[in-house]
């Protein structure tokens, strides 16, 4: 059973993590090197648990009992006693593997050693350990203590016993978890790239502007945000990068090629909402482009995009990234769409899947547009991902 847990990290992820498993009621130490870091993890954990008491989802005891669970350490070596132990820092291979291998000196035979990394390999990770089979990826969504999904990645070292007490110690935690195959992107980062990709590809083209497809995705497919609206919250720096990381590590796969326009964004330091101007300009006095609100163009739009989102969901299952069911969970509870992709492929039909795919492919001949073949032996056989 995980009672003590050591958070490597005190930046937003870090401390989210930190108070996910303080509520649940393990004990958590936050090491940091910046003092500043902890401190700020610290101010924000009590405006955080202050404005739960205020709405009334906690009381003052609950806020008490969550902050005195938290330690806030500045070595590496107060992690000692931890069951487990769950790496936040910055997604650099090498400094994970460095932290790694000093944490490896100084706790238990038993500790579980995970990084909550989005996209670089656990296997890779997993090789600077004595012990790589205590290795796993605990991979949460920010913000931790409300995205619902954690994606659990085993390496090929991991052993059983890691796997099966991550998923407990999680599910005990209230989330919900998604198991997914070592590879780029893992489910969600990798199975997402089209929201952006496709978008951005629709607007070079010229089919229409950032508004109108934003507009197109909200209206026709009940997305919550559009993908411009959402790549300027994440950061186009941000954004792109894990886009050119996913695109070179499926060696240079054209479904993942990066745009040029969002390369552009980050080069002006046009990076979103926290630089004040992306694909919208956030100033006060700001004008931003209108959207066309025509219904034959959103159609199209959204259909060629939730098409080519329902293409990648189906190749990771054709691939065992994870199953039908994680997969969904992934994109609903992960990213929040408003149904799972492969739920919506049943529901617009497998032979329309198909069908958009190749018209798409016959119109462009870019292998970006090839079908899965999963798609195609379902239709042959007239087969549902749900029954």
């Amino acid at each position: 059973m995980i009672e003590k847990v050591g958070i490597i990290g005190a930046g937003t992820m870090g401390s989210g993590i930190a108070q996910v498993a303080a509520t649940a009621g393990c004990v958590v130490k936050i090491f940091d090197t910046q003092k500043d870091a902890l401190d700020k993890a610290k101010l924000s954990l009590e405006k955080i648990l202050s404005r739960l008491v205020e709405k009334g989802r906690i009381d003052t005891d609950e806020k008490n009992r969550i902050q005195t669970n938290i330690r806030y350490v500045s070595t590496l070596k107060d992690l000692a006693d931890s069951n487990l132990t769950i790496e936040a820092i910055v997604e650099n291979l090498d400094i994970k593997k460095k932290v790694f291998q000093e944490l490896e000196s100084y706790v238990s035979k038993e500790c579980i050693i995970a990084s909550n990394t989005s996209s670089l390999s656990i296997a890779s990770i997993a090789s600077s350990l004595q012990k790589p089979e205590r290795c796993v990826g605990i991979h949460f969504f920010n913000p931790a203590p409300l995205m619902q999904l954690v994606e659990v990645i085993p390496a090929i070292q991991t052993s059983e016993t890691t796997l099966e007490t991550s998923v407990k110690t999680i599910k005990d935690w209230g989330k919900v978890v998604a198991i997914a195959k070592d590879t780029p992107g893992f489910i969600v980062n990798r199975v997402a790239r089209p929201f952006y990709g496709e978008a951005l590809r629709i607007y070079e083209e010229g089919i229409a502007n950032f508004a109108t497809i934003d507009w197109a995705i909200k209206s026709k497919g009940g997305f919550k945000m559009g993908p411009f609206e959402l790549m300027d919250f994440i950061g186009n720096d941000v954004n792109y990068t894990v886009t050119e990381t996913v695109f070179g590590a499926f060696y240079f796969d054209p479904r993942y090629k990066p745009s040029f326009t969002q390369k552009r964004f980050a080069e002006a330091g046009y990076l979103g909402r926290k630089s004040g101007k992306g694909y919208y300009n956030y100033a006060e006095d700001a004008t931003n482009s209108v959207a066309k609100e025509n219904d034959a163009l959103g159609k199209q739009i959204f259909e060629r995009l939730l098409v080519m989102l329902i293409n990648e969901a189906a190749d990771a299952l054709f691939w065992n990234i994870a199953s039908a069911e994680d997969i969904d969970n992934a994109m609903t509870k992960g990213v929040n769409y408003p149904k799972g992709l492969l739920a919506w492929a049943d529901e617009k039909g497998i032979d329309w899947c198909v069908a958009t795919m190749d018209t798409l492919y016959d119109e462009y001949h870019e292998d970006r547009y090839r079908c899965s073949p999963l798609l195609r032996k379902m239709k042959s056989k007239k087969e549902k991902f749900f029954n």
